[in-house]
C-alpha cells in the first residue's frame, strides 16, 4: 500500500520540479569582518611629512614600487594584514636629484641622474596610474584640497585592475607624494568592494591629515 502511494508521489514532484521556474541566485563571496576605523600618529624623525594612519596598520620601509627603485628612504608601504591590503606611499623632493633610465646608443636602458621637476612628477604619477591599470573600465581624477591646505589629485578606478584608488599631493615647490591601494589578491571589483571602500575611508584619512614638515 505505502508503495502504491509513495511512487506516485515522487513522480508528481519530479514532474513538477521539471516545469518549475529557475531563478539564479546571485554570487557569494565570504563574509568579511571589518575592523572598526580608529587612527594613530605616523610622526617619524627626519621624514618630512606625518600623517595618521590605521591603528590594524604597519608601517614598514620600502624596497621597491613595482620597477621603481626608491630614491630616498621616505618611501613606505602601510601594510593591513589582516584586510590583505598595502598602501604604497613614494616621495619625491622637488629640485632634488632623481634616478631615471634612458636609452642609450646600443638601445639599452641605463641608469641616469637628472633633477626632480614638478611636471615631470606629475606626467610620471598619471603614467603610472594608467600604466598599472590596464585592464580599467574608468578612470576618474578628482582635484581637491585638504584641511591643511595642501592640493592633491584623488585617481578612482574601475573594473578588475589592481589598485581602484590612488592619489598625488604637492605644494609644487618642494614636496611631492603618492599613494596606491593595493591588494594581495586577484583583482575582482566585486569581491574586493568591501574591502577597498573600507581602506578607501582610511585614504581619504591619511590625506586629510597629511602635513608637511619643512
Amino acid at each position: 500500500m505505502l508503495s502504491r502511494i509513495f511512487i506516485p508521489l515522487v513522480i508528481l514532484f519530479a514532474i513538477s520540479a521539471c516545469n518549475s521556474t529557475y531563478t539564479p541566485k546571485p554570487r557569494g563571496y565570504f563574509q568579511i569582518d571589518l575592523p572598526q576605523h580608529a587612527y594613530k600618529t605616523f610622526d617619524s624623525a627626519g621624514f618630512p611629512y606625518t600623517f595618521e594612519y590605521p591603528v590594524y596598520a604597519k608601517i614598514i620601509q620600502d624596497s621597491t614600487f613595482f620597477e621603481e627603485q626608491p630614491e630616498n628612504p621616505y618611501w613606505i608601504n602601510i601594510d593591513v594584514p589582516s584586510l590583505g591590503g598595502r598602501i604604497y606611499i613614494s616621495y619625491n623632493r622637488i629640485g632634488g636629484k632623481a634616478r631615471f633610465k634612458r636609452k642609450n646608443a646600443k638601445g639599452e636602458y641605463v641608469d641616469s641622474i637628472g633633477i626632480n621637476r614638478f611636471d615631470k612628477l606629475l606626467n610620471g604619477s598619471y603614467t603610472l596610474s594608467f600604466k598599472h591599470s590596464y585592464k580599467a573600465s574608468s578612470i576618474e581624477d578628482s582635484v581637491f584640497k585638504t584641511p591643511n591646505g595642501i592640493d592633491g589629485i584623488f585617481f578612482r578606478i574601475g573594473g578588475n585592475t589592481a589598485t581602484a584608488n590612488q592619489f598625488l599631493v604637492s605644494d609644487s615647490v618642494k614636496h611631492f607624494l603618492r599613494g596606491a591601494l593595493y591588494f594581495d589578491a586577484a583583482p575582482n571589483e566585486d569581491s574586493l568592494r568591501p574591502v577597498n571602500n573600507f581602506l578607501k575611508e582610511d585614504l581619504v584619512h591619511l590625506v586629510n591629515t597629511l602635513k608637511w614638515r619643512d
